[in-house]
């Protein structure tokens, strides 16, 4: 298997920001140095060379060097500004610049490629400016080795972007001829290292032995080996731009890793983090929450587990689950039981109300005490479910009672990885995807053993891991739902394997090749084992294959940093987390979206918005209550989320920066905040306290209610609704972070077949009219998308000029103590503003038909010309500023070739349909977010949206209790509607009774807002398509429409 990469907006606006800081700065392609060649080539009395002439190439002391800024450090703060106002970063007062020009942060969440991001950057750099020297650091082994496996993965995936490849390294001391190509080549180099190989920087010993003392690294030592030379003064020669790679882990400001940075000249330094401990310039942020609600990351849910004590039972009791169906609930217990032989056993049963534990133990004593189930409580409003006894006592999910000791909790954890695993299993096993968990342990004794003759044993947590997944398995294949054991099933890949084949430890070798404990130093939990690392990521394509039988990876928690694969659903920490183990750090190494078979991201654009966090779902079996490891975990997510601001006022509404399509500035004077801020609390979009209320979480700022405002009001909200938008949504709600954490031990709903419903002859006859797969094609002329885009260009392009000022001030007359201590003494007397391109001509060459042919997706004819009939006037603005002018005539082109599409297109019945198997192939779901519903073809309904109330959710009680109604459907995300702009999955179908309404079948979309102008453009454009098919090209028997509620439908089917 290959992993599959594709170009994503966020990582290019992250390139993007930090490459724009250095606006204005002209390309100079592989700027040329003498080397220093040492003292290998000549002796010391300069006489005779010492090697062979003939290998000697004559341009052997030619180096490249990246070339300086040429631009000062007001124009940098310049820049950098410009980029915090666009990404709604708060302004930087002052240049940090203690590692080169200037130092830039780029907040990047654990698991959204950051490494992927700053290879981006390097191409982007080398691109725009020129340079090729970079040099990435990095805290400790782990971390270097998983950038060497991202460099080699991506290797040509960047090579098809940008037509060239990196040439890079892993730094080692043996191999210091790697320092010389590094500086020799003319093409992008780029060196990994981690920093304990410089970090003990000291020049007053530098030179002190041949080789160097053992006070000073080789890195900084004049060696023999070497030619006399410090392999710290070849890498600064070419002045390269360092790239620092979890930086908070390398010491503050004045430590001996930064100051021994300092000795590599860096040109400037860009850091890249999820949790930065030192804040610079930061230009991007992409945090916890961000990810999150960009679907870029998995969603968590925990299963935590607490031992108390239950008075009158010294027995064990354990609630492992309750079963919901249409029948009473059923509570599936772990208690001991007197078996026949007379030892006594851990079983789990199931229990009705009115049964017995103390029968059902074989009359233990410590049952005695009247355990007789009295209330069997689903879960309800959030609470977990419970079983109530007669004597009172409560038994909760997740609780483990009576006589436990901690192989007890460890053994209910495995158990509850193994159920999560299975549960999960099946439903990615038919979308292709291989599903992982893993195990963390403190000590390889506990999963591995030897024998005298050196064969490898199964002890301890593996035979425990054994003896569970053997009975889950065997509960497994009980259940009628899975299906027939046919070959390619799910059901035959569960046979396939037996137990002790599908688990496998990942752990350091001893020379015996022993498995061992992993060492880690002083202050550090990591280890800097490679063998064990290259172990880990050189199987990393092959656990994701199905052939591969590990599922169930047991690893030494030193070795946790290693581990990222993107395929881990499960993660249990068979051992005490600890205080120095963030639960960030134990949730981190499973929260990147997975990958099915083909190496394909199962991201928004596979699988839509709605899914993405269905199917990516990590679950985290903790070794604590479920609310002790909730509340740690937020806390640690709260504490390193970028400033946000909590209410809405009109300051905040004057001051909200934001540059909408095409790179237009909106923002609000004091006078339209005030109109703003007063209509959105009339309105209930913000409360009397400024906090952004339920409504607007749920339904947006609708355009029938701002019809409703006085006029200038009115205008201002529709004329600036991006910005106001933008500026509610990014108000912190602290209740996010509830949504981020659900409890893994609450009731799911495990299937959802189909009902009676499905088979009535009206759903079958409205299914059978749309079930048809379909292809598009779009014909339009070029000249016509040349003559709008012409006429779009010349009506509407703007770009804005680079400028400089000059400030000109003098002192005061007179000078007091106060103004030198308020910094006032000196007065602004004076200011002029000018064009840069005045005095600093652009000397970068573009190929500007090219570029726009790129960025909008048409033939370099066409973007010819488009150009050369464009406004001469408009045209001249390319010399303003040459990067703004090409995005903006790219983008005002695909705007035009979108709006010609939807007008142009015309659908294809295949002859292949959707097999009624779609509707089946769900996630497990929330018993919360379930809705029984009356008429739908599955007994459950899983609304949209957070609300109990929704949208959805008030639309099916409303089909449900509609006499009108026949039968409807929720259609999966699945059936869906190939479009131009992606694929569409309308919400639902619905077949009325024959004379009921004048359209009896009918294909709709609910939508808090009926308003165009609150759908975004690829939504119209989705929505445009399917009227278009549905209503012009479908069976003319069956509508479709955008409806808010059941109200509207009537009124849609009635017309």
């Amino acid at each position: 298997m290959e992993f599959k990469f594709k170009v994503q907006q966020y990582q290019t606006l992250a390139a993007d920001a930090v490459a724009d800081v250095f606006k204005g700065q002209p390309k100079v392609d592989g700027q040329q140095f003498v080397r220093d060649l040492g003292a290998g080539f000549y002796n010391k009395k300069g006489q005779a060379f010492i090697g062979n002439f003939d290998s000697l190439e004559a341009d052997a002391s030619d180096g490249y060097k990246n070339a300086p800024l040429t631009m000062g450090s007001d124009v940098l703060l310049d820049n950098i500004k410009k980029v915090q106002d666009r990404n709604g970063i708060e302004r930087s007062g002052k240049l940090s610049h203690s590692l080169g020009a200037c130092e830039l942060d780029v907040e990047m969440e654990t698991g959204t490629g950051k490494t992927y991001v700053y290879t981006e950057t390097i191409f982007e750099l080398n691109k725009r400016y020129g340079w090729s020297k970079f040099i990435i650091v990095v805290p400790s082994v782990a971390i270097r080795e998983g950038v060497a496996k991202s460099l080699a993965i991506t290797e040509r995936h960047f090579a098809d972007r940008y037509g060239k490849r990196i040439w890079w390294f892993v730094y080692n001391s043996s191999r210091l001829n790697e320092l010389d190509a590094f500086a020799s080549r003319s093409d992008i180099s780029v060196m990994v290292i981690n920093m304990q190989a410089f970090n003990a920087f000291d020049e007053s010993k530098s030179k002190e032995g041949r080789g160097g003392d053992k006070t000073a690294r080789i890195m900084f030592s004049e060696r023999d080996d070497f030619g006399s030379r410090r392999p710290i003064d070849v890498l600064a020669a070419t002045n390269p731009i360092l790239i620092l790679d979890e930086p908070q882990k390398m010491g503050k400001k004045n430590s001996a890793t930064r100051k021994a940075m300092q000795q590599f000249h860096p040109l400037f330094s860009l850091n890249y983090s999820a949790t930065h401990a030192e804040h610079h310039n930061e230009v991007y942020a992409l945090d916890a929450l961000d990810a999150y609600n960009m679907r870029l990351v998995k969603r968590i849910e925990v299963k935590g587990f607490e031992v108390r004590g239950m008075r009158g039972t010294d027995g064990y009791l354990c609630l492992q689950e309750i079963k919901v169906s249409k029948a009473a609930p059923v509570a599936r217990i772990e208690f001991k039981k007197l078996m026949a032989n007379g030892s006594v056993k851990k079983i789990i049963g199931s229990f009705n109300e009115g049964d017995d534990i103390y029968v059902a133990s074989g009359e233990l004593e410590a049952y005695r005490n009247d355990f007789v189930v009295s209330e069997i409580r689903a879960d309800q409003d959030g609470t977990l479910g419970y079983v109530r006894f007669r004597n009172g006592e409560e038994l909760r999910c997740g609780e483990v009672v009576g006589d436990s000791a901690g192989e007890d909790i460890r053994r209910v954890q495995i158990r509850e990885t193994i159920k999560s695993h299975l549960q999960k299993e099946e439903q990615l096993f038919s979308r292709g995807i291989k599903c992982l968990s893993l195990f963390f342990i403190d000590e390889v004794a506990k999963y591995r053993a030897y024998s005298d003759d050196g064969e490898e044993l199964t002890v301890g947590y593996g035979k425990v891991f054994e003896e569970e997944y053997a009975a889950a398995v065997a509960e497994r294949l009980d259940l009628p739902r899975i299906g027939d054991d046919a070959p390619g099933s799910y059901v035959s890949y569960l046979k396939q394997f037996e137990p002790n084949q599908v688990h496998k430890g990942y752990f350091s070798i001893d020379k015996k090749g022993h498995a061992i404990n992993s060492t880690t130093k002083r202050g550090s939990e990591d280890s800097d084992d490679e063998s064990a690392y290259d172990l880990i990521l050189k199987n990393k394509e092959r656990l994701l294959s199905f052939e591969e039988p590990t599922r169930f990876i047991f690893s030494h928690s030193a070795l946790r940093e290693g581990w990222d694969n993107p395929n881990v659903f499960q993660i249990c920490t068979l051992k005490e987390s600890g205080s120095e183990t963030s639960k960030r750090q134990e949730v981190g190494r499973g929260m990147r979206l997975c990958v099915n078979q083909e190496g394909d991201r199962q991201d928004v654009g596979a699988l839509g918005e709605d899914m993405v966090q269905k199917v990516n779902l990590l679950t985290v079996i903790a070794s604590e209550s479920y609310s002790s490891f909730v509340s740690d975990l937020q806390g640690d997510i709260r504490s390193e989320l970028r400033e946000r601001p909590k209410k809405v006022t009109r300051e905040f509404l004057r001051d909200f920066h934001f540059v909408g399509s095409g790179g237009v500035k909106l923002e609000l004077d004091g006078g339209q905040a005030e109109l703003v801020h007063n209509a959105l609390v009339k309105l209930e979009y913000v409360g009397l306290d400024g906090s952004v209320t339920d409504k607007f979480k749920t339904e947006g700022i609708r355009r029938e209610e701002i019809e409703t405002l006085p006029v200038a009001a009115r205008a201002v909200i529709e004329q600036k609704l991006p910005l106001i938008e933008t500026a509610l949504t990014s108000v912190f709600d602290s209740s996010v972070l509830d949504d981020m954490v659900s409890n893994g031990l609450e009731t799911k709903v495990l299937s959802n077949p189909l009902n009676e419903n499905f088979g009535k002859r009206e759903f079958q006859e409205l299914w059978n009219k749309i079930n048809f797969k379909q292809a598009y094609t779009v014909h339009f002329d070029d000249d016509e998308l040349r003559r709008k885009a012409v006429d779009n260009i010349d009506r509407n392009l703007m770009v804005s000029k680079v400028t400089y000022r000059i400030v000109t001030g003098e002192q005061a007359e007179e000078g007091s103590a106060e103004q030198l201590d308020s910094k006032s003494h000196f007065e602004v007397s004076h200011t002029e503003t000018h064009n840069l391109s005045d005095v600093s001509p652009i000397h970068v060459k573009y190929d500007l038909v090219g570029e726009v042919a790129r960025r909008a997706k048409i033939t370099r004819r066409s973007a010819a010309r488009i150009l050369s009939e464009m406004s001469p006037v408009k045209f001249a603005l390319f010399k303003e500023n040459p990067e703004e002018f090409i995005a903006k005539v790219g983008d005002a082109i695909v705007d035009e070739k979108a709006t010609m599409i939807v007008e142009h297109i015309s659908y294809n019945r295949l002859e292949e349909r959707y097999d009624a198997a779609i509707f089946t192939e769900t996630m497990p779901e929330s018993m919360a977010r379930a809705y029984r519903s009356k008429k739908n073809v599955q007994d459950y309904v899983f609304p949209d949206g957070t609300a109990v109330k929704s949208v959805e959710r008030r639309f099916a009680e409303d089909l449900d209790a509609a006499d009108e109604v026949v039968v409807y459907a929720k259609l999966p995300r699945s059936f869906q509607i190939p479009t131009p702009v992606g694929n569409y999955a309308p919400d639902w179908a619905i077949a009325f009774k024959q004379g009921s309404v004048k359209h009896v079948f009918f294909v709709a979309e609910t939508k808090g807002s009926m308003s165009t102008l609150d759908l975004r453009p690829i939504e119209q454009a989705k929505i445009a398509c399917a009227k278009k098919l549905f209503n012009e090209m479908g069976d003319a028997d069956v509508r479709y429409d955008v409806v808010d509620s059941y109200e509207k439908l009537l009124e849609v089917v009635g017309e």
